[in-house]
């Protein structure tokens, strides 16, 4: 398996200040990527409990447009931590990152300085 590129920041699955995008830079073992490890892992957990709870507001026909824009806005938050997280995993996996520098999410990898 390909390892993150060296002197490569790992992206973090939370934003920062104004929204922009939060870097970690390390061999990967230390608390902070710990601590990212485990975001991850409860954003997706969220994101698959989240699509049973859309299927069920989808199907039942006494759902509201109220109910209905709440869990399309959840589903929109929930689909941006999700790439994020595909982001930074496919970073660290070597696969290149085409991904728009301008973009609210930002770049998924820095390279620093030595």
């Amino acid at each position: 398996m390909n390892e993150q590129p060296q002197n490569a920041a790992r992206l973090l699955p939370w934003a920062g200040v104004e929204g922009r995008p939060c870097y970690v830079a390390g061999d990967g073992d230390g608390q902070v990527s710990r601590t990212a490890d485990r975001v991850e892992a409860m954003q997706l957990g969220m994101a698959y409990e989240l699509l049973d709870h859309a299927d069920d507001l989808v199907e039942d026909d006494r759902s509201t447009a109220v109910q209905l824009r709440h869990v399309a806005a959840a589903l929109a938050h929930s689909l941006r931590d999700v790439h994020r997280v595909a982001r930074s995993r496919g970073l660290r996996l070597g696969i290149p990152d085409a991904f728009e520098p301008g973009h609210p999410s930002g770049p998924g990898l820095v390279r620093l300085r030595p």
